[in-house]
């Protein structure tokens, strides 16, 4: 009896999890701030970094503004406002993260700033397959409110493999071999850019999209998400 009682548990505990990590929401349900605040233009702040790869800032601050424009949004050109923080004194997004972002507004027009916050970029090479793990966080707040109306945090396995050598004890070495050169090789801005998509994928649509305002009901992701995803 006691054995029909543990496996039951187990087993509703299994139900739980499995429904925990489906998502039903949709996006009027996990943006209604986005939605009701309506913003048009977009200043994406430099990334803070907290990774060892001292590189990982550039690659997402050199990405970010496709998939938000491609979202339907104006996002203010990165080199010339990140040219303009730097003569500002406001290039450390460390100080604005939770900090007031109001005269973003008045100075540059910007009705949301978004942060990324890097927590991991590592390489790993594992026998014939290489993987960069990623962890970021994307915050969106309101120069208005202040609040925060759009956040995700992500983690992304980005797998890169290689059978080019066979399955011979040589053709395994060789696949070893290649994966190390090509993990280390790899075009990180691509590993980004797809990063990047991932994560903002449920954006809800902006003024410059025909689905402006029509999108509530398309399914969104859990704030938290953990993708895999391979080298194309």
């Amino acid at each position: 009896m006691k054995k029909i009682i543990i496996l039951s548990t187990v087993l509703l505990l299994l139900l739980l999890s499995s429904c925990t990590s489906t998502s039903n929401l949709t996006k009027g349900d996990a943006f209604p701030l986005m939605y009701e605040e309506d913003p048009t233009v977009v200043l994406i702040m430099p990334p803070i970094n907290y990774s060892t790869n001292v590189e990982a800032k550039d690659f997402f601050y050199t990405t970010m503004n496709v998939p938000i424009a491609d979202a339907g949004y104006y996002v203010l050109p990165p080199n010339m406002t990140l040219a303009y923080l730097q003569k500002e004194s406001a290039y450390d997004s460390e100080l604005f993260l939770e900090g007031d972002i109001s005269k973003f507004k008045d100075l540059l027009g910007a009705d949301v700033v978004v942060f990324t916050v890097i927590k991991k970029w590592d390489k790993l090479y594992t026998g014939v397959q290489g993987t960069v793990n990623i962890s970021v966080e994307y915050i969106i707040r309101s120069t208005k409110t202040g609040e925060v109306l759009y956040s995700r945090d992500a983690l992304i396995n980005y797998y890169i493999a290689s059978n080019k050598g066979g399955s011979s004890i040589f053709g395994l070495l060789a696949n070893i071999l290649t994966t190390t050169l090509e993990t280390a090789t790899t075009d990180y801005i691509e590993v980004a850019v797809d990063c990047n998509d991932t994560a903002l994928v449920d954006l809800p649509s902006g003024i410059y999209s025909p689905y402006h305002q029509i999108d509530q009901d398309d399914p969104a992701l859990l704030y938290s998400i953990h993708k895999q995803l391979k080298k194309k």
